[in-house]
């Protein structure tokens, strides 16, 4: 099988690894770049500037960081990539994505972050969700699955609260995003326009009440 055929397997899985590797390059050269596209919670809801909520998925704060992402968006991305729609697949990750980086400026007013470990962690929730969808047609392997889910689930978590650097709350808030989406469009593929209009939606609102919270915030 040569690259253009393993390109056509998984195209979204391998076009989101490539923008992130780009993104890493330039941020690495242009310093600039890095923290004009940072989550930084007070720009994005007081100044306004919502293309953080994208630009910041994108963006790496080392090697390792991006080398750990890579590998786990390649690993969970091309399984469930084979389960879902393009269109089902770029609704996980990115509402997933979202919905991490929105918990994430509620629960660090005044912080920054970077990183897809939110939709990583969206897509593994979503893989989570088809299963248990199907697990009566997997039988064995739906017990050795979630067996395989819950220890992976506690060893990342474990991680991230081992290390402060690492942002658990994106962690959680994309699995759980992940998981409600996985089940919803497993269900029913017609749900992901449903999906995507509520989870938006919310966010929305949610929005509106970290405008508020953040407005009773003093930043130096």
């Amino acid at each position: 099988m040569n690259n253009i055929e393993k390109f056509k397997e998984i195209p979204l899985t391998y076009s989101l690894m490539a923008v992130s590797i780009l993104f890493f390059l330039i941020s690495s050269i242009a310093n600039k770049v890095f923290k004009a596209g940072v989550l930084d919670g007070y720009a994005v809801v007081v100044k306004g500037e919502l293309y953080r909520l994208i630009t910041s998925i994108f963006l790496h704060s080392g090697g390792m960081h991006i080398v750990m992402n890579m590998l786990s968006l390649y690993i969970v991305g091309k399984m469930v990539e084979k389960l879902f729609s393009k269109t089902a697949y770029l609704s996980l990750y990115f509402i997933s994505a979202f919905v991490g980086t929105f918990l994430s400026m509620y629960i660090h007013i005044g912080g920054v972050a970077v990183g897809a470990s939110g939709a990583i962690f969206g897509l593994f929730g979503a893989l989570a969700g088809f299963v248990f969808v199907h697990k009566d047609r997997l039988g064995g392997q739906f017990r050795a699955f979630m067996k395989d889910f819950g220890l992976l689930l506690l060893i990342n978590l474990g991680i991230g609260f081992a290390f402060p650097s690492i942002d658990v709350s994106a962690h959680v808030g994309g699995l759980i995003a992940g998981i409600v989406g996985g089940y919803v469009i497993a269900k029913n593929p017609k749900f992901v326009g449903a999906y995507v209009i509520v989870s938006l939606l919310l966010l929305v609102l949610f929005y509106n009440y970290l405008t508020s919270l953040y407005a009773n915030y003093i930043f130096i």
